[in-house]
């Protein structure tokens, strides 16, 4: 397995414990594995073709989708949405 590949699977890793902190502790580490996982993803297209290329955007595009969602909608112009508390108030 290339070096790219085994990177891919500890992202994964790293993605799935940050998911699982509280949430005013994923900011940092959320924010550098968004950054790095386009470069990741490049070099994985890069080394081992469209295949396994999109399959890791595939993965990326599932585990960010809401980031991903927010910042196009904010890129574009379109309202964000905000969730309300539910309750009798």
């Amino acid at each position: 397995m290339s070096l790219s590949l085994i990177l891919a699977c500890l992202w994964v890793l790293a993605a799935a414990t940050v998911a699982a902190l509280p949430m005013r502790r994923q900011y940092v580490p959320g924010v550098a594995l968004l950054i790095a996982a386009p470069v990741l993803i490049c070099v994985i297209f890069y080394e081992h073709g469209a295949l396994l290329g999109f399959a890791a955007l595939f993965g990326f595009v599932s585990m960010f989708r809401r980031p991903l969602l927010y910042f196009g909608r904010k890129a574009l112009g379109l309202p964000t949405e905000r969730h309300e508390p539910e309750g009798d108030a």
